[in-house]
C-alpha cells in the first residue's frame, strides 16, 4: 500500500507504453500487430522497484483491434516516513489488462479492463473512451471514463510471514475531455481537462502522524492518521509541439492541479526530440512540479487529536521536484525477420530529485542535537530506468 502510487506509475507505463508509441502515426487507422517486452526500476527514497511486462497488439480486421498486457513489479525497502515506524517491506504486485477497439469512419472507441493484485491490495478499474478526428482530420475530440474499485489492507505480521487485515474500501471515477488541435503544418496544440472524485478508505494504513510527548525519549509519539473520506481533484494541461526544419520537434506544457484538500500542484515540462537517419530517435526532457501541502497535513502536531483530520504523508506534504530524463530508441531489423517486419529497442532513463518544504528527516536526526520540529528537511534523489523492445509482425 505505501508504495501504491509509484506502482501504479510504473504499472500504467508497462501496459500503455506500446500504445504511445504508435498512436501518434494515424488518428484512425488501427496501430500494427506487435509484441512489446518490458523492464523497469525504480530507486530512491528507501525504495526499490523493478518491473516486468508483456504485451501483444492484435488486429483482427481493419476495425477491431485487441491489446492483452501482463505486469509484475517487486518491491523491497520502505519510505522514509514508514521506515521511522516500522521494518522494511517485501511484496509482488501482478497486473492484468486488456483493451479492446472499435474504429468507424472518424471514430475510435476503446474499452479496457485492468486488475491489480497484491498481499495487502486489490485494485480493479474498468474504462471507456471515444475519439473522434473532425473539420478534415485537423481536430481530434477524446472522451474518457474510468471507474476503479481498492480493497485496503495493512500487513500486521512480516515480509516473510505476512498476516493481512482487511481495513475497507476505496472507489475513485475519472472523466477526461481531451481537445487536439493542427495550426499549422508545424505547430500541433492541445487542452486536456480531468476531473476524479474519490471516495471510501482513502489514507495509507503505513504511515503515521506525530505528536510534541515530552514523556518520551524522541520528544514526540506516534499516532493513527485521519484522512477525509472524500476528495474531487481537477487538472488542466496545456500542451504545444512545434516541428522544426530539420525534422526534430519541442514539445512544451503545463498543468495544473488543485484538489479539496486544498493541495495546488503545477507542472511545467519541455522535451526535444531528435530523429537520425530513420534509425535512431533521440529525446531529452526537464519537468518541474511543485505543489503546497494539504490542509490536514503536518508534520508535527501539538497532541493527538489536535483536528478531526490529521495527516504526515509525505505525498502530502509542500514539495518540489525536478527532473531530468533521456530516451533513444533504435530501429533494427530493417529488412525484417522470420513473421517480423520490424523491430525497435527503446532505453529511458531518469533522474529526479525530491526537496520537501514542511517534511522533517525524523528518522535519522532527533534529540540531543534536533528537537521536535527542528530536524532537517527531508530531500532525495530517485533514478528510473525503463527498457522495452517492440516487434512488428
Amino acid at each position: 500500500m505505501k508504495v501504491a502510487a509509484v506502482q501504479r506509475i510504473l504499472g500504467r507505463v508497462a501496459a500503455v507504453v506500446a500504445l504511445l508509441l504508435l498512436r501518434a502515426t494515424c488518428a484512425d487507422v488501427l496501430p500494427d500487430d506487435r509484441a512489446d517486452i518490458f523492464y523497469s526500476k525504480y530507486s530512491g527514497g528507501g525504495m526499490d522497484i523493478t518491473g516486468e511486462s508483456a504485451a501483444v497488439n492484435k488486429k483482427f480486421t481493419e476495425n477491431i483491434a485487441a491489446q492483452v498486457n501482463y505486469f509484475v513489479d517487486h518491491v523491497s525497502g520502505a519510505s522514509i516516513d514508514v521506515l521511522s515506524q516500522a521494518s522494511q517491506i517485501r511484496d509482488e504486485r501482478i497486473q492484468k489488462s486488456a483493451t479492446l477497439e472499435f474504429v468507424h469512419d472518424k471514430t475510435t472507441y476503446t474499452a479496457s479492463y485492468s486488475g491489480s493484485v497484491e498481499r495487502d491490495y486489490r485494485s480493479d478499474t474498468a474504462s471507456i473512451a471515444m475519439k473522434q478526428d473532425m473539420f478534415g482530420d485537423l481536430t481530434t475530440l477524446s472522451l474518457a471514463f474510468a471507474n476503479t474499485v481498492d480493497k485496503v489492507g495493512e500487513n500486521n505480521g512480516t515480509a516473510w510471514v505476512p498476516i493481512i487485515t482487511w481495513l475497507g474500501h476505496a472507489q475513485s471515477r475519472s472523466y477526461d475531455i481531451d481537445w487536439s488541435q493542427i495550426l499549422t503544418k508545424n505547430l500541433i496544440a492541445g487542452v486536456n481537462f480531468n476531473v476524479i472524485t474519490d471516495w471510501g478508505y482513502l489514507m495509507n494504513p503505513y504511515r503515521s502522524i506525530r505528536y510534541l510527548d515530552a514523556g518520551t525519549p524522541k520528544g514526540y509519539s506516534l499516532g493513527s492518521q485521519v484522512y477525509p473520506d472524500t476528495r474531487t481533484s481537477t487538472a488542466v494541461q496545456l500542451e504545444a509541439k512545434y516541428f522544426l526544419p530539420y525534422r526534430a520537434a519541442i514539445t512544451g506544457s503545463f498543468r495544473y492541479f488543485q484538489d479539496t484538500w486544498s493541495i495546488v500542484g503545477k507542472t511545467f515540462e519541455l522535451d526535444y526530440t531528435h530523429p537520425i537517419s530513420n534509425v535512431w530517435i533521440l529525446e531529452g526532457r526537464f519537468r518541474y512540479y511543485t505543489q503546497n501541502n494539504a490542509n490536514f497535513y503536518s508534520d508535527l502536531f501539538q497532541y493527538a487529536d489536535e483536528f478531526e483530520f490529521e495527516g504526515r504523508d509525505q505525498d502530502l506534504a509542500a514539495q518540489d521536484n525536478y527532473t531530468i530524463g533521456a530516451k533513444a530508441t533504435y530501429a533494427f531489423l530493417p529488412n525484417g525477420w522470420k513473421i517480423f517486419k520490424r523491430a525497435t529497442v527503446t532505453f529511458d532513463a531518469s533522474r529526479i530529485a525530491f526537496h520537501y518544504k514542511d517534511f522533517r528527516n525524523i528518522k535519522d536526526y532527533g534529540l540531543p542535537q534536533y528537537p521536535p520540529g527542528t530536524e532537517p528537511l527531508y530531500q532525495f534523489n530517485a533514478t528510473v530506468y525503463q527498457i522495452y523492445m517492440s516487434m512488428f509482425f
